[in-house]
């Protein structure tokens, strides 16, 4: 599926160009309260380990609705035209969380493929249909390149294409394995996401294409910058490579979550060179890459005690907090000259 968002003029030299916004967003356990058959959902139900009820249920509904409302507000008034989503337990979740009063007045709806990951949790792509037409939605498998993990199973990568701005656009939704499994798993997501990548845009040389998702390793980690092949800098971008305008982020000092003090930046959304201006020449007159934000909001972090600055998470050390997510979301823009 796809990812784009509301239009707002912006000025620049006297011309005028639409604005749309692209986001990810992982949603830490967004679990509805029934077990799903198969699934290892148990500490989800309200006897579970998180005694997961429908009044915690519902705040996280509400929570989760806010924080993807609000995204990309800073510069549309509309937000995001696209959200890719992690750690969503199934269709159910989606339905009730895009029936929410934040995301039901923009129209907001979802795709999303069941997957295969024995604890439940999913990708999903949300959309407003106003900006973003979908086209086709598929769930590539991860598959395991090493004889002995033939029973690994782990979470797809959705790959929906559509129409943004009348163009041709591809958003790939990941969330690799976790850095339990050890890198080796990591870079073969980067592998296979690159081949899919590829893919699309041997279908269609014009195609945009975006990947996005919590890779759970960093802009420079091999995964990223050498098997995906996102690269930091524009001018350093090649036809055969990706662009990653987060690696200087977090050069900067600030990430999406933070581990005993220090941050990572493992949401991430790249570009395919097609979106970039290499040259310089400011011809907008396709969908090209405007900036980077990471979706910062008071609400979304600790305001006091050891964890003062944090992201504020649902529930920590076994207490419910009423909070977000142990990530932050991110959004990328884009500029499109109007005729």
């Amino acid at each position: 599926m796809l990812a784009f968002m509301a239009s707002a003029p912006i000025a620049l030299a006297q011309r005028s160009f639409a604005v749309y916004g692209i986001g990810f967003y992982n949603l830490e356990n967004l679990f509805d309260i029934q077990h799903d058959e198969g699934k290892n959902d148990y500490d989800f139900l309200p006897d579970g380990s998180y005694k997961w009820d429908e009044l915690k249920y519902s705040h996280k509904l509400h929570n989760m609705a806010r924080a993807l409302a609000d995204m990309g507000t800073d510069l549309l008034p509309y937000g995001c035209a696209a959200i890719g989503v992690s750690e969503v337990e199934n269709a159910n979740a989606l339905t009730d969380l895009v029936a929410q009063p934040e995301l039901a007045e923009r129209g907001f709806k979802f795709v999303h493929i069941e997957g295969p990951d024995r604890r439940g949790v999913d990708c999903a792509l949300l959309y407003n249909p106003s900006f973003f037409t979908v086209r086709d939605v598929t769930l590539v498998p991860y598959v395991p390149e090493l004889e002995a993990d033939s029973t690994f199973m782990t979470r797809g990568f959705l790959a929906v294409t559509g129409t943004l701005a009348n163009e041709s656009v591809g958003i790939i939704v990941c969330h690799w394995p976790s850095r339990f499994s050890g890198s080796f798993y990591r870079e073969c997501a980067g592998r296979q996401v690159k081949a899919v990548k590829d893919s699309l845009m041997r279908v269609d040389p014009t195609m945009k294409v975006m990947v996005m998702g919590d890779m759970n390793d960093d802009p420079q980690n091999r995964s990223m910058a050498v098997e995906l092949s996102a690269k930091p800098n524009i001018k350093d971008v090649t036809d055969a490579d990706m662009f990653n305008p987060w690696w200087k982020v977090l050069d900067s000092g600030t990430g999406t979550l933070s581990y005993q003090g220090n941050w990572n930046l493992f949401d991430q959304i790249v570009l395919s060179p097609n979106m970039l201006d290499r040259e310089g020449r400011r011809d907008y007159s396709t969908l090209t890459y405007y900036k980077c934000q990471i979706q910062r909001r008071d609400y979304l972090l600790q305001n006091e005690g050891k964890y003062k600055g944090s992201p504020k998470r649902t529930t920590a050390g076994g207490v419910w907090l009423d909070g977000y997510s142990d990530h932050l979301p991110v959004v990328v823009y884009l500029l499109k000259e109007k005729p």
